[in-house]
């Protein structure tokens, strides 16, 4: 990759995370990249719409270009379509939040949702997000169809999730998360407790045909008060009943249809 292109990348990617902008300096210093360098690279994303500068002097911020192309595609690709309304199924009968993320290379996004909680305690994270493998739910379902070294290729390159920024439950090392994987592919869905956020549990299983590599995971997730392992436990029949069905559906989706056969070829997640 290009070191210009490197580096806009990081600009955008840095934006993404700082809702109410960044200063100039505050971006260049954490991409370690000269002001200079960093202006000319914003004054170019301005030009062509992906940036924009609340003031003269202000902070920068990303428009909504990127979030418009991406829908796009996801409109496109027909996946909201056909799993939207299994998804919405399973929210009401939880009365929980229910996701899906898509695997995307080697990372799993966020990409649907369906809210089941009408009162109370709602956990309503942002869509787009990337799951974090080691201590995420639906990071687990998926890394459990694989085995325990390519999995561990996959946590070692993105890091483990670390309990001051995640749940107070994150497996610390690689021994306590392959135990975790474990016990997910012996039970054949995850269920977390507080490993991805404090107060928070989720179970998730993975949506694939039989003899293909995983397309993502639907995820189940609500306050640890009211979603308990026993709410967890009798729900996984639900679950795993949505998740076959999508996988059943999968053909109508572009997007969902790329999953390739676990004979065709080496595993996307191998070192």
């Amino acid at each position: 990759m290009s070191g210009v292109l490197e580096r806009t990348l990081g600009v955008l990617e840095f934006l993404s995370e700082q809702m109410d902008g960044a200063e100039l300096s505050t971006m260049a210093q954490h991409l370690n990249m000269p002001k200079s360098a960093a202006h000319r690279l914003l004054a170019d994303l301005i030009k062509h719409g992906y940036v924009r500068q609340a003031k003269e002097g202000g902070e920068y911020m990303l428009t909504t270009k990127l979030v418009s192309m991406g829908l796009s595609h996801l409109s496109k690709s027909g996946v909201v379509d056909v799993a939207q309304p299994l998804l919405d199924r399973l929210a009401e009968k939880s009365g929980e939040l229910v996701r899906l993320s898509i695997v995307d290379g080697d990372r799993l996004t966020w990409i649907a949702r369906a809210q089941g909680a009408r009162q109370g305690l709602r956990y309503d994270p942002d869509m787009g997000s990337i799951a974090q493998l080691s201590c995420s739910s639906s990071g687990w379902a998926w890394l459990a169809t694989m085995s325990d070294e390519d999995a561990v290729v996959l946590v070692s390159k993105q890091g483990l999730g670390h309990t001051k920024d995640f749940g107070p439950n994150a497996p610390q090392s690689l021994k306590a998360f392959l135990k975790a994987l474990q016990e997910t592919r012996k039970r054949g869905f995850s269920l977390t407790e507080e490993t991805y956020t404090a107060g928070l549990n989720a179970m998730a299983v993975a949506v694939s045909l039989t003899g293909h590599l995983p397309m993502g995971t639907i995820s189940i997730a609500g306050p640890s008060a009211r979603f308990t392992k026993a709410k967890m436990l009798a729900l996984s029949q639900d679950l795993l009943s949505c998740a076959s069905q999508l996988a059943a559906a999968s053909g109508a989706s572009s997007l969902m249809s790329r999953g390739r056969r676990k004979d065709e070829l080496t595993p996307i997640y191998a070192p």
